[in-house]
């Protein structure tokens, strides 16, 4: 006789177990969410090769911005270099694009000084000043015909001080000159005859008026520079345009100015191989089937622009070119420099040279028009922003539909499981009900 009918009385309750909905749910996940995780992987590989190409493009534009005719700072074609002799005059240049070739001397016969006085010396500079009493007790002083009066009714000394400071044309102050001595020093702010001071005092004695107090007078520098006379207020003057001159003895100096070379052959093949490595680099990844880049057109786009602007023609005429001066391209696209015939060039043709990589407002050379290219990559609407845009955008819609798929995945077996544990009391109560059913039969077959 059956054990059991259509199961029951077999324990079959135990096959719907938790461990059953697992491995069914773990099955579907393989199909519904591994596919988005898969994906979000691969994302994040592309945001690994994006930043190194990234990188690379900037490098490339480190390289070449010492070309750019809008250098904030001298371009590689304006760079000078300086021998000075002498030691009379110090020699600076913020900015040397407008320095003349050649030696520039300086005689130096006088340097310009302020006037310098002081007053007697007194024991403490919080006591109130011997004279100063009545209303028209003051200090006078007098500089470019303008008469500036400083009250010293009942003030001290550093009071006085503090009221001639408030003058931006002269300076005061309090200089200790012994253990217990101090003297109150009054100085023109600049150098120069034009700002001469002359002092009175009305109702006080502080010596500011005596010969002997006047340490210092105001003076002109004179000097020659190229046989021109200079009488100027100050030791400090502005030669050439650009070249700063600085007198700060008597004497002679000389300052030899020369075009400096040396950095653009280094710098090109700095940039040549930046090149490279950047060519390589997308190369790589668009003949790569394993490459997770979604857009290489767009970094296709990218190089062929930068080849574009590089090999094509500059100058005034449009004759210029860089294959007219040492660089060529081997059958993989890569580029180098021929170093002879670059420094041969350097020699017979600078001028044509930075028409073709600096070049002017009117026609810019190869390092002004890649320089403003690759600058706008990573700015608004460039190419690497848009590109990072579009990969921030895919990434929050994988990362949506996967939690979408992952949510549908658990109800949909949630609910399977409260299925499973309505059938299982189902079935263990028909199969306690079969059991009473085969002991009556047992029975009722053993009593026969």
């Amino acid at each position: 006789m059956a054990d059991g009918i259509l199961g029951l009385g077999s324990s079959g309750s135990t096959g719907l177990s938790q461990e059953l909905i697992d491995k069914l749910k773990t099955a579907e996940a393989k199909s519904k969410v591994d596919p988005y995780t898969t994906k979000l992987e691969t994302w994040d590989k592309e945001l690994e090769k994006i930043t190194e190409i990234e990188t690379k493009t900037k490098e490339l534009l480190s390289a070449i911005s010492n070309y750019d005719l809008y250098k904030s700072t001298p371009n590689a074609f304006d760079q000078v270099t300086a021998s000075t002799s002498g030691t009379s005059a110090v020699f600076s240049a913020t900015d040397v694009t407008g320095l003349t070739e050649g030696s520039t001397t300086v005689n130096v016969t006088q340097l310009a000084q302020r006037d310098v006085y002081q007053t007697n010396t007194f024991t403490d500079k919080d006591i109130q000043i011997d004279g100063g009493n009545d209303s028209g007790d003051k200090v006078s002083i007098e500089i470019g015909g303008t008469t500036y009066d400083f009250s010293t009714e009942g003030k001290t000394y550093q009071q006085l001080v503090d009221s001639i400071n408030l003058n931006d044309k002269f300076k005061a102050s309090i200089e200790q000159v012994g253990d217990s001595d101090y003297r109150l020093i009054v100085k023109s702010k600049d150098s120069g005859e034009a700002n001469a001071l002359t002092i009175t005092q009305t109702g006080v004695d502080l010596g500011l008026e005596d010969s002997a107090n006047k340490m210092l007078t105001a003076k002109n520098m004179k000097a020659t520079i190229d046989g021109v006379s200079y009488d100027v207020s100050s030791n400090t003057i502005t030669i050439q345009g650009n070249l700063t001159m600085t007198a700060v003895e008597l004497g002679t100096s000389t300052i030899s100015l020369q075009k400096d070379t040396s950095a653009i052959a280094s710098g090109l093949e700095d940039f040549v191989s930046k090149y490279n490595e950047l060519l390589d680099l997308v190369n790589t990844e668009a003949f790569s089937e394993d490459s997770p880049i979604s857009d290489i057109g767009s970094l296709k786009t990218i190089l062929s622009t930068i080849k574009s602007a590089l090999f094509g023609n500059y100058g005034p005429n449009d004759d210029q070119n860089i294959f007219s001066y040492g660089f060529s391209m081997d059958t993989t696209g890569h580029m180098s420099i021929d170093s002879k015939t670059f420094a041969t060039a350097l020699t017979d043709n600078l001028d044509n040279l930075k028409a073709l990589f600096v070049g002017v407002a009117e026609k810019p050379g190869i390092g002004t028009t890649l320089k403003e290219y690759l600058d706008n990559l990573d700015g608004y609407d460039g190419a690497l922003t848009l590109y990072g845009d579009t990969m921030a955008d895919n990434k929050t819609k994988l990362e949506e539909e996967k939690t979408k798929a992952q949510e549908a995945l658990d109800t949909k077996y949630s609910l399977m499981s409260q299925q499973f544990a309505a059938y299982t009391a189902m079935i263990t109560q028909m199969e306690n009900a079969f059991s009473g059913m085969k002991q009556m039969i047992a029975e009722s077959t053993s009593s026969s």
